[in-house]
């Protein structure tokens, strides 16, 4: 089996911030997804010292919108629960949540909680499972999951489970493994997993290994390597990972590194990016890969992140 090539991922990230690189540009509008991408690699590898977090932390708060509480996704952009998250969870990487008006963030995720549980992503009302677990993750890093009504949001979810075991977007969206890791982290983090048939979806769940060792997120899909976190944290929350072959994942992953100049594609001999950087890391960290720190499976940061945000007395 190749090995991890994490010197050179380490310089992919730290390096692939230029102003003037594609990837730069085409990214612009999601950098601070982006951050907590590169960031939490750093950290998984232990080199997140490769960055200044002063530099840092002070471009976050460069995205913040005092009059909201929320963050958009660079300086100038609207704010949006999806980049908001991310800048909690970058803070949460440097240990620096001190410099947020913690209340203020809380108070416009919770502002976004509709009648019937649901999440909207921002002021213009898009629903999606996805925000629904962004929120709980947001306010149950900060601690202030009592500011929404936690069993309508919890029923929201559930109401999005579909009869193969699986979740989608919405009530009767088809099941999706990015979506189900989202309705599982949302059910995990309020303390509900016992909604789910922890059989039935972790049969659909290891079902999503192909041939080459990869996971794919829906049937018939080719494998990807960002499948190894959604499916592989979904089955480590519900005790059903031991049911796929995580020999053969590992080598898929691996073999989808550039070894010269560092990152992780999609699957072996495309083009790499940070987005997939992450996940193939991360999904190392989740098989207990050497060298690379262990990450919770429902924050998606590391244990140690976690652990010093909710054991600090």
């Amino acid at each position: 089996m190749a090995e991890l090539a994490a010197d050179q991922h380490v310089r992919y990230i730290v390096t692939v911030e230029k102003k003037d690189s594609f990837e730069s540009l085409v990214m612009e509008h999601i950098r601070l997804n982006g951050a907590y991408w590169g960031l939490t690699t750093l950290d998984l590898l232990h080199k997140l010292h490769a960055v200044d977090a002063a530099e840092v932390v002070d471009w976050i708060m460069s995205c913040y919108h005092p009059e909201s509480g929320g963050f958009g996704g660079n300086v100038g952009h609207d704010p949006h629960v999806l980049y908001t998250l991310s800048a909690v969870q970058v803070l949460c990487l440097f240990d620096r949540l001190d410099v947020l008006d913690i209340d203020k963030v809380a108070d416009y995720v919770a502002g976004l909680q509709n009648e019937d549980g649901s999440f909207s992503g921002d002021i213009w009302g898009e629903v999606d499972t996805r925000f629904s677990y962004i929120a709980l993750c947001t306010l149950s890093l900060l601690h202030r999951l009592h500011k929404i009504n936690m069993q309508k949001a919890v029923d929201f979810v559930v109401s999005c489970k579909n009869l193969d075991g699986g979740f989608g977007a919405m009530p009767g969206g088809e099941s999706h493994a990015g979506q189900i890791f989202c309705c599982v982290g949302a059910l995990a983090i309020t303390g509900s997993l016992h909604h789910i048939d922890r059989d039935l979806l972790g049969w659909w769940l290891c079902e999503r290994q192909c041939k080459d060792g990869g996971l794919n997120g829906r049937p018939e899909k080719l494998a990807d390597v960002c499948y190894s976190w959604w499916v592989l944290s979904s089955l480590i929350m519900i005790d059903r990972v031991h049911w796929i072959d995580k020999e053969k994942l590992a080598k898929f992953i691996l073999n989808c590194q550039d070894k010269e100049n560092g990152g992780i594609s999609d699957r072996p001999d495309n083009a790499v990016d940070i987005y997939h950087t992450y996940f193939g890391v991360a999904g190392l960290s989740l098989m207990e890969y050497p060298g690379v720190k262990p990450m919770d499976p429902a924050y998606a940061l590391p244990l140690d992140v976690v652990n010093r945000i909710f054991l600090r007395k």
